[in-house]
């Protein structure tokens, strides 16, 4: 599944969806497929700071474990207890159903920041 053209990207696979003043973050099909079966993901609390370029979280699977990152400043506002409960739903549906987090945005400026779709889809494809 090609990543949505309505959400931005960072180069290690999270999306960032943009609604109002609040952007949704999860991982992209592209972080999915690599990680294969995902066993475990572990969020942050609703009301706890993220950063720009820092980690909010790991998903686990019977590859790897890896960081989350966050491409923007801000506050949790929401975290999808369904992922936590069924973390394949990841595998199944990373761009609906699947969302991580929701953020509360400090600086919305930080989002032009990330990379389009088309950039990112560039990224995946190079070697």
């Amino acid at each position: 599944m090609a990543p949505p053209d309505d959400r931005r990207y960072l180069p290690t696979h999270e999306w960032h969806k943009v609604e109002a003043d609040t952007v949704t973050i999860g991982i992209t099909q592209f972080a999915a497929d690599e990680l294969t079966d995902i066993t475990f993901v572990d969020l942050p609390a609703s009301g706890e700071s993220v950063a720009a370029g820092q980690p909010f979280g790991e998903i686990e699977s019977v590859k790897a474990t890896s960081d989350l990152m966050c491409g923007i400043d801000g506050t949790v506002q929401a975290v999808n207890d369904a992922v936590r409960d069924n973390p394949g739903l990841v595998n199944k549906d990373p761009y609906q159903s699947a969302w991580l987090i929701k953020v509360k945005v400090t600086d919305p400026q930080q989002v032009s920041k990330l990379l389009s779709a088309e950039e990112y889809r560039r990224k995946v494809a190079s070697p």
